[in-house]
């Protein structure tokens, strides 16, 4: 009898593992779910303005949504043209010379901590070497990123086409969700969708705006006044790392400090005293005049959201960081701040 009651709780044990961690997989592609639908919302928020702008010159709201849409690919796609020969050709060279140049970095170190220099560059140098002469070992990981990059492609061509759709025609969508609440508090949740959609066009409007400045006035910073090679790669690798508040300003400035210090101690210093100065532009100039006001988050709340964010969603969930802290900040508003508000009594 005790036999049989420990092969049951065995088996019930293990059943519950099973169990478990198909809820873990589950919940891990329904958070994957949302986040990919708030990405698609996002974009579609520009491309129902610019059909709302055009409705009053009697152009048809999905006539409207598909010019901003073929606007928006346009300008993209001539920016990817301009850029992208230049900056393919700055990243192979660095590529090329990244032995050497921790080679250099490794002897600048060893002057300082007394080691040994080239153990990294001499490493590096001789897997270069290996994938060179047996390039069969590079199809495992050319097969994962090109599978990685066809799917990325893909997920963004189907949410274009339902941003695009979701703007020429925002009604259905609108009207199932107010569906879900009542008709007393129905005027509520119009006003909070209300708000939520005015603070995600400020906050791509001011990621776009910020993109663009950081990328510009990093470029003539390096490449033009300090003279650093490789400037474009650094300055475009910014303004894309600028999507994640605060820790992308980080990460894309340690490359090219890194780098810096490997041509002098002094350039290395330059570049990080610019890479201060533009963020604290950025931070201090563009982010309230363009985004704070539409956004309405204090930075303090941007920099510890923008850690549990990404603690809790990973990777996508950075890039809609601030987004997702506004949608919390603006249901707890609704849900709990104003309902506990004091009621003020007119008497007559």
């Amino acid at each position: 009898m005790s036999e049989r009651h420990g092969e049951r709780a065995i088996y019930g044990a293990i059943i519950l593992g099973a169990l478990l961690i198909a809820a873990g997989l589950v919940a891990q592609q329904i958070v994957s779910l949302i986040l990919a639908t708030m990405l698609t919302v996002i974009a579609s928020l520009p491309l129902s303005v610019a059909a709302d702008r055009l409705a009053p010159l009697g152009v048809p709201r999905p006539v409207g949504a598909l010019i901003a849409l073929l606007i928006g690919l346009a300008v993209v796609g001539g920016g990817l043209a301009l850029l992208l020969p230049p900056l393919i050709d700055q990243a192979g060279t660095l590529i090329t010379d990244a032995p050497h140049l921790l080679t250099l970095a490794e002897v600048k170190l060893s002057s300082v901590t007394g080691d040994r220099p080239g153990h990294v560059a001499a490493q590096l140098q001789r897997d270069l070497t290996t994938f060179v002469h047996n390039p069969s070992q590079l199809l495992g990981p050319i097969t994962t990123i090109g599978a990685n990059v066809v799917s990325l492609i893909g997920g963004v061509v189907i949410g274009l086409i339902t941003a695009y759709y979701i703007a020429a025609q925002p009604e259905p969508l609108t009207s199932g969700l107010l569906s879900l609440f009542g008709p007393d508090v129905r005027p509520r949740a119009a006003e909070t969708l209300g708000r939520i959609r005015e603070a995600w066009l400020g906050w791509l409007r001011g990621l776009l705006i910020s993109m663009v400045l950081i990328g510009v006035m990093l470029y003539v910073a390096l490449g033009l006044i300090v003279g650093l090679p490789f400037a474009l790669v650094f300055s475009v690798l910014s303004a894309c790392l600028e999507v994640v508040p605060y820790l992308g300003a980080l990460a894309s400035g340690i490359p090219p400090v890194a780098y810096a210090l490997t041509i002098s101690p002094t350039r290395a210093i330059v570049v990080l005293i610019v890479y201060i100065l533009v963020h604290q532009i950025e931070a201090n100039v563009i982010g309230p005049l363009v985004m704070a006001r539409a956004v309405r988050l204090h930075p303090a709340v941007i920099a510890i959201g923008v850690v549990a964010v990404g603690e809790v969603f990973g990777l996508l969930g950075l890039i809609i960081a601030v987004p997702i802290l506004s949608l919390i900040t603006i249901l707890v508003d609704e849900l709990w701040a104003s309902r506990n508000a004091p009621r003020v009594v007119v008497r007559d």
